[in-house]
C-alpha cells in the first residue's frame, strides 16, 4: 500500500496507511517511539474489515515521515500534528495509541476534551514504570552504528523480547530499518528522538498525563499486557481512579508490545470497544 501524506505542524509531512470507506466511523492509530505505522498492520486490516475508516501514521521523525528540521519532537509538536490530522475528518474520530502514541493522544484530549470520540490506550498510563522505560531507552539507544544484516537486527529484537517467537524470516523488519549509504540497517526514525533525559521527560509526561486525565469524559479502553513491564497493575488503579468509566483488557502472553504479541487477542479487545462507541450512535 503507498503511503497517503497529511501536512502537521510548521508543514511537517506525515506518512499514512489509510483504508475503508471514508464515510465509515474513522480511527486514528498512533504507534509508540521507535515504531512505525507498520506495527499496526493487522489491526489496520481487522478495522477495515470491519467497517472502520482507518489512518496509520508515521508519527514525525518515524517511517517515511519528514523529520523534524528543528529536532522538535515534544508531546506539543505531536499533538499539533495529531490535531491537524482530525481536522481533514468530517467527524471525530476514535484515538488508538501505542505507548508514545498514547501519551500524545491522552496529552491532546487533556487540552481538548471534544478532540475524539473515543480513545484507546494500549500499554501507557500516567504511571509509568521507571525500569521498564529504561530497558525500553537502552535498547532504542543501542547500536547506533546500526546493524550488518536484516538477521542481525533480528537476532537483538529476540534479546529484547525473547518471549516472543522469532520469525523463520527477517524480511518483516524491512519496513523498520532503512539501509544507509554505508550499507548498515538502521532503524528507521530520527535519532534525536532520543535526545532527551528519559527519566526527567517522563516524569513531566507522567504529570501532564495525570492532569489530563481528570478532563477525559468520553469512552476510554486501556488495554495492557498481562507481562508489562511498562504499566503495572498499580499504574491501572491510579488511571481508573482518576477515569472512573475507564474499561480495562488484560491480554494474556502479552508485554509492552501488545498488539505483535498476541494480535488476535488486542484485535477483539478494540473492536469489541469500539463497536460499542462508535457504530452505535453512526
Amino acid at each position: 500500500m503507498a503511503a497517503r501524506y497529511f501536512i502537521g505542524m510548521h508543514g511537517t509531512r506525515l506518512a499514512a496507511d489509510v483504508g475503508g470507506d471514508a464515510a465509515a466511523p474513522p480511527v486514528i492509530l498512533m504507534h509508540g517511539g521507535g515504531q512505525t505505522r507498520h506495527a499496526w498492520a493487522n489491526a489496520f486490516d481487522e478495522l477495515v474489515a470491519h467497517g472502520y475508516h482507518v489512518i496509520s501514521l508515521d508519527t514525525r521523525g518515524h517511517g517515511q515521515s519528514d523529520w523534524a528540521v528543528d529536532g522538535d519532537y515534544s508531546v506539543q509538536a505531536q499533538v499539533g500534528d495529531l490535531r491537524m490530522v482530525i481536522a481533514t475528518l468530517d467527524e471525530k474520530p476514535a484515538l488508538v495509541g501505542a505507548s508514545m502514541g498514547g501519551v500524545t493522544s491522552l496529552i491532546g484530549l487533556g487540552a481538548d476534551p471534544e478532540l475524539a470520540r473515543a480513545l484507546v490506550l494500549v500499554d501507557v498510563a500516567p504511571r509509568l514504570e521507571i525500569e521498564g522505560i529504561e530497558r525500553i531507552v537502552a535498547f532504542m539507544r543501542s547500536h547506533a552504528d546500526g546493524f550488518a544484516s536484516l538477521e542481525e537486527a533480528a537476532a537483538a529484537v529476540t534479546r529484547y523480547n525473547p518471549a516472543r517467537p522469532r520469525p523463520a524470516s527477517p524480511d518483516g523488519l524491512r519496513k523498520n530499518l532503512r539501509l544507509a549509504a554505508d550499507g548498515r540497517y538502521r532503524w528507521h526514525w530520527d535519532p534525536r528522538f532520543m535526545d532527551a533525559d528519559p527519566i526527567a521527560a517522563t516524569r513531566e509526561l507522567s504529570r501532564q498525563m495525570l492532569a489530563a486525565a481528570e478532563r477525559i469524559r468520553i469512552p476510554t479502553l486501556l488495554v495492557r499486557g498481562r507481562l508489562s513491564n511498562v504499566i503495572s497493575r498499580e499504574s491501572v488503579a491510579q488511571l481508573q481512579r482518576h477515569i472512573p468509566h475507564l474499561e480495562v483488557a488484560d491480554i494474556e502472553g502479552a508485554g509492552h508490545m501488545v498488539a505483535g504479541d498476541n494480535n488476535d487477542a488486542f484485535n477483539a479487545s478494540i473492536l469489541a470497544f469500539l463497536n460499542r462507541t462508535m457504530k452505535q450512535a453512526h
